[in-house]
């Protein structure tokens, strides 16, 4: 598969996976080797650097770029804040950015979104937003720095879908940075269509966390992810209105009939 490039750095994968919700934190590694994602997000509220066993660093293999999130900032300083933290803990310079005041639909504040990225970029981190699909918010996040932008296809955890298509087809055909489908994504068949409308990546979590068979649905994600991008690499054929015949309408039987 042709590389995915986000602030400069090339990847060979263009599934990015979460990991909360697993039923035990051991299965993790082996989700990451099945779906082989290069990039994994966590939430910093997550990692107790202090206790080895419950530490979430401990079952991501080395190689991954780590994704801490800022789940649970409910504005712009609280997002900021909590970046830096988890790059002075050592998880490294890139974030994702999640800025959420609504409690019942768990929506992104695109504003606050903004001046996080504006703020963060300007120190250096690699700033990958997660956003609601709106072309003139993901300019201005691309305008303050942001290295790819992460609109939701659906809610997060609902396992819905793209229900924002036409509005994610703007933001793919308009913004220059990496698009990366996030939330809302309950099928691999979800994931296929993202790539084969023209998505840089995916990000999933709910759906392989909670499945029957975590390992096997990474794998499913994996190939979905590589089905769909060779798809969308091979040019679709053109729909139609009417039917159009796959062989030649000549030399039909009946015509000797006439």
């Amino acid at each position: 598969m042709d590389p995915l490039s986000i602030g400069g750095v090339e990847l060979n994968s263009r599934l990015l996976i979460g990991t909360g919700k697993f039923p035990s934190k051991q299965i993790i590694p082996k989700v990451i080797n099945a779906c082989e994602t290069q990039i994994v997000t966590m939430a910093l509220r997550r990692v107790d650097i202090g206790a080895d066993e419950d530490n979430i660093l401990e079952y991501i293999p080395k190689g991954c770029i780590l994704l801490p999130n800022t789940s649970g900032a409910r504005d712009a300083d609280e997002a900021v804040r909590i970046a830096r933290l988890a790059r002075a803990l050592g998880a490294g310079n890139w974030v994702k950015i999640e800025v959420i005041s609504d409690n019942k639909y768990l929506l992104p504040d695109n504003q606050e979104t903004i001046k996080a990225t504006e703020i963060l970029a300007k120190e250096g981190f690699k700033v990958l937003p997660y956003m609601s699909p709106d072309l003139m918010a993901a300019k201005r996040m691309v305008e303050a720095g942001a290295a790819a932008v992460m609109p939701l296809g659906a809610p997060i955890g609902t396992n819905r879908g793209i229900k924002t298509k036409e509005l994610i087809r703007i933001l793919i055909d308009e913004i220059e940075v990496p698009v990366i489908i996030d939330a809302g994504l309950g099928k691999p068949s979800d994931a296929a269509e993202a790539m084969e409308m023209g998505a840089s990546a995916v990000l999933v979590n709910t759906a392989i966390a909670t499945s029957a068979d975590p390992v096997k649905m990474a794998q499913a994600f994996s190939l979905a992810v590589k089905a769909g991008r060779m798809g969308y690499l091979a040019k679709m054929g053109a729909k139609t209105r009417y039917a159009q015949a796959s062989s030649p309408l000549t030399g039909f039987l009946f015509e000797g009939d006439k």
